[in-house]
């Protein structure tokens, strides 16, 4: 169901409240450069740091900007199975195409658990659930096997892969059919060429229309444009691990004049070397607000 270019929207703060003039921008931006959905309230959205209300104000109000034009995937997810259920059926009433639903993280939940988590959620939620499987954010990989089986769920789509392993998609895509997108924008083309179907993109939130231009050269079958597109922007997709997401990609915006300098404890905006480095891509790529 969900292919393409789907953009991990940064959510901008002023003065500690969401500042939905710069958000309007950012969704405008996303629109104009052709990606095929956005994603309000995920992880590089610092969902973990809002309220659930804030959330779904969000969400509401990404609805009523985009006004059909793209898919939107809202982040739902948390480490409790009940407030990842609540939050995932109350969004599912708005009028969004999926709900995006992290692995939960701290608790460290065995094979078994996940599956309960996330059966749980997409009994609950009236549109299709992509499953999130970032072990480095959460501290548990979900395996191949774990997935084959969430798979079966008829409402249970996708999953944005963040493992950081192209065998990890190799495996998926052998046991099951569930949709696969990259969660690492720099392992987009690798993973896309042995069957992923897109990604779930931090960079898109700078330059959204070369990566879903990427995006598009890999799912129509001409890679050696798409090869090309990669090199290009790879040290961009690198730079944004220069620090904590969505540290790096949120100084970028900030220092473009897209966003307030503005992140919520314990994040913290770009040190000097980060904001340095931010002037160096918005030179490199010749980056236009």
């Amino acid at each position: 169901m969900f292919e393409g270019t789907y953009t991990a929207l940064v959510t901008p703060f002023k003065n500690g409240k969401v500042d939905y003039p710069s958000f309007e921008k950012l969704i405008e931006r996303q629109i104009e450069g052709k990606v095929q959905g956005v994603i309000p309230a995920g992880c590089t959205g610092e969902a973990a740091t809002m309220s659930p209300q804030e959330q779904l104000e969000l969400i509401q109000f990404t609805v009523e900007q985009v006004k059909g034009r793209v898919q939107i995937i809202a982040g739902t997810g948390s480490n409790s199975t009940r407030e990842a259920v609540e939050m995932s059926e109350k969004a599912s009433k708005l009028d969004i195409q999926g709900v995006l639903v992290i692995t939960p993280y701290y608790n460290k939940p065995t094979p078994s658990g996940i599956l309960s988590h996330y059966y749980g959620v997409a009994d609950a939620s009236k549109v299709p659930v992509m499953v999130y499987n970032v072990p480095g954010r959460t501290g548990t990989k979900i395996s191949a096997e774990t997935i084959a089986e969430l798979a079966k769920h008829p409402n249970i789509s996708s999953v944005k892969e963040a493992c950081g392993s192209v065998d990890q998609v190799c495996d998926i895509v052998s046991q099951c059919d569930v949709n696969v997108l990259s969660g690492d924008d720099g392992l987009t083309l690798p993973m896309m060429s042995v069957g992923a179907k897109g990604v779930v993109s931090v960079s898109a939130n700078v330059m959204p229309a070369e990566v879903s231009a990427m995006v598009k050269c890999a799912l129509e079958g001409d890679f050696a444009a798409a090869k090309i597109a990669h090199y290009e922007l790879l040290s961009f997709h690198k730079s944004m691990f220069a620090e904590t997401n969505p540290i790096p990609v949120k100084t970028v915006l900030g220092e473009m004049g897209l966003v307030t300098k503005e992140l919520r404890l314990p994040l913290e905006y770009g040190k000097e070397s980060t904001v340095e480095l931010a002037h160096k891509l918005i030179a490199d790529y010749n980056l236009k607000a």
